[in-house]
């Protein structure tokens, strides 16, 4: 599992919108920390808490320069609904193949709810070398971060 003090490994994906624009993580490190919110899905109410926490706290994380990513495996198009449906301003990343969700130990089941190969719910600040500096990973999905750790996280950063 990722653990604070290692280097987070990088990965491209495709955004969540109707675009299927690409995205490398490797091209936000450098510009300040990054904040990648693993969720396991898309409109599920305790998905839907988690990030409209952190549009609400958005502004936070930006006057600390911090660029704020969500990680699931839903398509690209559930995303972008996600994300219109909610008015959150910042972009949700589509790991449909779960290579990032591996990448990063993250892969579980919900076999009651048919989902499989989702991604737990976690949170990791990386540095601008992508060094993580804080990671949490849920004991259970339904878990929500302590929001204000992060932030301080990232202010730390």
């Amino acid at each position: 599992m990722v653990s604070t003090g290692d280097t987070a490994p990088t990965f491209t994906a495709t955004l969540g919108t109707a675009e299927h624009e690409s995205f490398d993580l490797a091209d936000h490190l450098g510009d300040g920390p990054v904040v990648l919110a693993f969720f396991p899905g898309a409109f599920t109410p305790p998905c839907r808490n988690e990030m409209l926490a952190l549009q609400e706290h958005l502004d936070d994380f930006h006057d600390a320069g911090a660029t704020v990513l969500g990680v699931s495996a839903d398509s690209p198009f559930s995303q972008g609904a996600f994300r219109e449906e909610h008015g959150l301003e910042f972009d949700l990343v589509s790991d449909m193949g779960g290579d990032t969700i591996r990448a990063y130990d993250l892969e579980m089941d919900i076999p009651d709810l048919g989902l499989h190969g989702i991604a737990n719910r976690a949170v990791f600040v990386l540095d601008d070398d992508g060094v993580v500096t804080y990671s949490w990973v849920a004991d259970d999905p339904t878990n929500e971060p302590d929001y204000d750790a992060v932030l301080d996280a990232v202010q730390s950063a």
